[in-house]
Formats: structure tokens, C-alpha cells, sequence
């Protein structure tokens, strides 16, 4: 059956026509004019100007570097707005429903609530795993989005690209991979195959390994028919001229992040051999993330102690298949240091 994107998307906002701004309807050639059509501060300091509601040279950056046309992208305030857009696109409050898997990241329950969106949770295989078959056994006429962290968050492991090439072969909704942590990875990134999903979407965050989590941005990745969608109904100004500037700048600076990402996964590897040499614990799960899940053996004690000698980890205990599990985000040698010290005096 051909994928007929149209299908999924909310009738309100089929027709709707966003928003135009006045940094739409007039966009600079970096002529010398005199703007008087905004109803902004003429006095100068830098951010009295609206920032460019498209992001386009950031965007143009963005696609150079991912071999993509700007039409492909959608940047957002984090990538939390991002998938909010998506849920507000496609997914009709009290009708339709999502299917996220469990453990995973928790903000895609939270916006399907937000959002009165059903979310139909498939618990993953005991080795962090997809369930393909009870995956689609969960969807329905009124199934409008899969959601896959790949890398997933809080186990760190990837998933298999037969699986999630089979879900996108099976299922006629969208499905989103995010991949938060894919710079961390051995496996490819899902953006090489947007050609040939129309349903595929890759989500992206500039929090982890290029190290703007202050700034909050995020983006999307999708046929250029999903992104004017989602442009649609985005606010005209969601990502700030400061982020935008300061984002330019950063993503230029690939050496620096390149060897930052090597020495993150050189302490990984030496995190892994040092815990592994610990009495208490008793698991550590494969991770292609910038952290790792380690099953101990009483996490609500251990979490305390460790908390009350200076260090914050993450208990992941409440997460279904994650009972007993801390989580470790990859620090400085420094503070992984710290923290082999602590746990090594326990």
C-alpha cells in the first residue's frame, strides 16, 4: 500500500495557513535597508531585530554537513518542541494514538498526554529489544506515530536496523527515530535512508554531543512535504537569534567536537572495564550512548551513598526492566575519576 502522508494529518491543519511574519514576508539579501516594519526597537544592540523565523544559514550549514536540502529541516526550541509538533500535525486529541516503547525517554509519554493523545506503550524484548510483532499487533486505523530513541535512553543500546526497517516497510503512519545520542554510536545514522522511507523522521538535539544544552535546540529531518506541515504550525520565532548565532558558530567547530566525542568514548570504554571490577555490581549493559546502565545490587542504597559523597547519578529502578539499575553519564577523566573513587569506597 502506498504511504499517503496526507492521510495523517489533522484536518485543522490541512488547511490552515501559518502564521505570517514580517521577517517572512520580507527576507534580507544583505542589502543595507532601513526596517520600519516590525514594530521593533530601531535602537541597536544586537537583539532588537526578530530573528530569522526560517533559520536559514543555520539551516544551510545543517544540510551541507547531512548531504540534504534546507527543505528537509525544521529547527525547534529543544527537540521537545519538535516532537510536540509533530504530536500537534498529525495526532487528534482524544481519537488517535502513538506507540512509544518502554523503557525509553519519557517526554514522549508526557507530550502525548499533554497533547490528550493515546500512547500505546510495547514493552521491549528482556535484552532491550524491539517487539516487532507485539509492535504492530498494537496498531490500529488510528495509529499515526511510532516513536524509537535509537540510541535508547535509559538502556544505551541501538536497535536493529532489519527491525526498524521492517516497521517502516509495515506501518502506513510515521515513524520518528531519535537519535539524541547517534554521535556516539557505531551504527550509521537514520538520515542516510530518508529517500527511501517517506514515512521515516529522524529527530536530532544539539544537547549531547556538541554540547548546547543551554542553548536549547533541536531539529527534524523529513521529506520536504512533512516539514512544510510541521512549518505549518510552528510559532514564527521559536529558535532565538542568540541560539542561532552562537549554534552557527559551534557546529563550525567539528574538530573540537570530534575530539571531544573521542575522549567521551575512550573514558566509556575505561568506565566500563573499572565497574566491571566493582563487587556490587552486578550487570553493565552494552551502550552506544555517552552513558552507562549498570545493574547493582541495591540501587536505592547506592544511589543515596554515592549522592551523599558529592556525585549525582541517575536511579533508573522505577523503569520497567531496569530494576536495581544506576545510570552514569560519561564525565571528564576527572570526574570519572571522582566517581570510580566513590563507588571503589563503598
Amino acid at each position: 500500500m502506498k504511504f499517503d502522508l496526507y492521510r495523517l494529518v489533522r484536518e485543522n491543519v490541512r488547511g490552515l495557513k501559518p502564521y505570517s511574519s514580517a521577517r517572512d514576508e520580507y527576507t534580507s539579501d544583505g542589502s543595507k535597508m532601513v526596517f520600519i516594519d516590525a514594530n521593533e526597537s530601531p535602537y541597536s544592540n544586537g537583539i532588537n531585530r526578530y530573528p530569522d523565523p526560517q533559520q536559514r544559514k543555520l539551516k544551510t550549514l545543517l544540510a551541507k554537513s547531512s548531504s540534504l536540502s534546507p527543505a528537509n529541516i525544521l529547527l525547534g526550541n529543544g527537540s521537545d518542541e519538535v516532537l510536540d509538533l509533530i504530536f500537534r500535525a498529525f495526532c487528534e486529541p482524544h481519537k488517535d494514538n502513538v506507540i512509544t516503547m518502554t523503557p525509553t525517554y519519557g517526554m514522549y509519554k508526557v507530550l502525548a498526554g499533554i497533547n490528550a493523545i493515546e500512547n500505546r506503550e510495547v514493552l521491549l524484548t528482556e535484552s532491550f529489544e524491539l517487539d516487532v510483532n507485539r509492535i504492530l499487533e498494537s496498531v490500529n486505523s488510528k495509529t499515526k506515530v511510532i516513536f524509537l530513541c535509537s540510541p535508547n535512553n535509559p538502556t544505551g543500546n541501538s536497535f536493529s536496523v532489519k527491525h526498524i526497517e521492517y516497521l517502516l516497510n509495515n506501518f502506513q503512519g510515521l515513524l520518528v527515530v531519535d537519535e539524541a545520542y547517534i554521535d556516539f554510536a557505531t551504527q550509521g545514522s537514520w538520515l542516510n535512508k530518508l529517500g527511501q522511507f517517506p514515512n521515516l523522521m529522524v529527530t536530532r538535539t544539539f544537547s549531547k554531543a556538541y554540547g548546547m544544552a543551554g542553548l536549547r535546540l533541536g531539529v527534524c529531518y523529513a521529506s520536504e512535504n512533512i516539514i512544510t506541515i510541521l512549518n505549518r504550525i510552528k510559532p514564527p520565532y521559536n529558535v532565538n537569534e542568540l541560539t542561532q548565532r552562537k549554534a552557527f558558530q559551534m557546529i563550525q567547530n567539528t574538530a573540537l567536537v570530534e575530539e571531544q566525542i573521542a575522549e567521551i568514548l575512550s573514558e566509556r570504554d575505561r568506565m566500563i572495564g573499572q565497574l566491571a571490577k566493582i563487587s556490587y555490581v552486578k550487570k553493565i549493559y552494552p551502550t552506544d550512548a555517552n552513558f552507562i546502565l549498570v545493574k547493582v545490587d541495591d540501587a536505592d542504597k547506592r544511589y543515596q551513598e554515592i549522592l551523599e559523597l558529592g556525585v549525582v547519578v541517575r536511579n533508573r529502578s522505577t523503569q520497567p526492566l531496569c530494576y536495581n539499575t544506576l545510570r552514569f553519564t560519561i564525565g571528564t577523566p576527572e570526574e570519572n575519576e571522582t566517581l570510580l573513587k566513590v563507588l571503589n569506597s563503598l
